[in-house]
């Protein structure tokens, strides 16, 4: 099945190709002006001593937020997972994992260069892991199989369209793997948390070791923070340092981040600015069978036989989308979207036919 514009589309190419509306990703976000007058007046010190006030005070209240007992602030996420990976396994471990989450296809094969690990994996495409299979992988231990050194989940889960876990699933998936570590990618738990209504605390209790972004729907310009025991998170700092991730007068960057915190309640908009643009596209493309009710969060995600094309397409009037996959295309709405945007994206997509 082919994808082209109608040739009444020309008008809207036009009137649009001047101003780009960018929905690769919620990392295009910009820091907002009181971000801005933060960092130019933020208290610093050297954090590789300890020294950074506002570091330490960013770090203190991430893990009050998520219930922890201290955080490790670091550049980015994939960081965040790295130090984790690495706290929590040895050398030849399994970690068992959704294989579509971003600590398995999306860090370039970072667990296995860093940490010599491989990855056991399990069937995500809901968003939560098929406990079943977790089950089974923690058995086959008995049976001359790796030994699994940890169990990581994503929440959001980014590839199945930002889906929010139920915190029942991530309380069963702690009690049926025992004392095994759990580690939440929570890149994006506040979009989760306000999504499902549930305190980012009590997303978080389950799991052993938690990160989260600054850096995307919240509008940080750097930074991602991890939180866990306050023992484990000595260890991260020493592990923080061996990935060249230790940092200096970086509490101007550790400002913003305190800033971020307080526009968690914002992310509602992103949500609803989605799902109108989640009808939009199920609209467009009803051959890809996409579910616009799926977009709980603001990723709009669909699986389609020509999604780079579409992607490609759409760039050519205007509108920036993005692929996670060949097949699997991204649309992602932040904090720079406006009701505007979303109205032109209608427009534009109104204007898309399948042959």
């Amino acid at each position: 099945m082919q994808v082209r514009w109608a040739h009444e589309s020309v008008v809207a190419k036009v009137a649009i190709m001047n101003d780009f509306i960018d929905l690769r990703s919620d990392t295009v976000t910009q820091p907002t002006d009181e971000m801005r007058e933060a960092m130019a007046t933020a208290v610093v010190g050297d954090d590789g001593f300890g020294d950074d006030p506002t570091v330490a005070t960013l770090e203190s209240t991430f893990a009050a937020l998520v219930g922890k007992e201290a955080a490790v602030f670091v550049p980015s996420g994939v960081m965040a997972n790295q130090i984790a990976v690495r706290l929590h396994t040895q050398r030849g471990d399994l970690i068992i994992a959704g294989r579509n989450q971003h600590v398995v296809s999306f860090e370039y094969g970072a667990s296995a260069a860093n940490s010599s690990v491989q990855f056991a994996l399990v069937d995500d495409s809901l968003g939560a892991l098929a406990l079943d299979e977790v089950l089974n992988y923690l058995d086959a231990e008995l049976d001359h199989q790796p030994h699994v050194g940890l169990i990581s989940i994503e929440n959001t889960h980014m590839p199945s369209g930002g889906t929010p876990w139920d915190v029942a699933d991530i309380v069963a998936l702690s009690r049926a793997i025992g004392d095994r570590p759990l580690h939440l990618d929570g890149a994006r738990l506040f979009n989760a948390s306000v999504a499902t209504g549930v305190a980012p605390a009590t997303i978080a209790a389950p799991a052993t070791t938690v990160m989260a972004c600054l850096s995307k729907g919240l509008c940080a310009p750097v930074g991602s923070l991890l939180a866990g025991p306050a023992a484990l998170m000595e260890r991260a700092r020493m592990e923080r340092k061996r990935l060249g991730g230790t940092m200096r007068q970086v509490g101007f960057l550790a400002a913003a981040g305190l800033v971020a915190l307080t526009m968690i309640d914002r992310l509602a908009e992103d949500h609803a600015r989605a799902a109108a643009l989640a009808e939009a596209f199920a609209a467009a493309f009803p051959e890809s069978g996409y579910d616009p009710t799926s977009c709980r969060t603001n990723i709009v995600a669909f699986t389609h036989p020509q999604a780079r094309q579409i992607v490609h397409e759409l760039e050519g009037y205007g509108v920036m989308g993005g692929t996670v996959g060949p097949k699997r295309a991204r649309f992602v709405v932040h904090a720079g979207v406006t009701d505007d945007h979303v109205s032109r994206v209608t427009e534009v997509l109104a204007h898309f036919r399948s042959h």
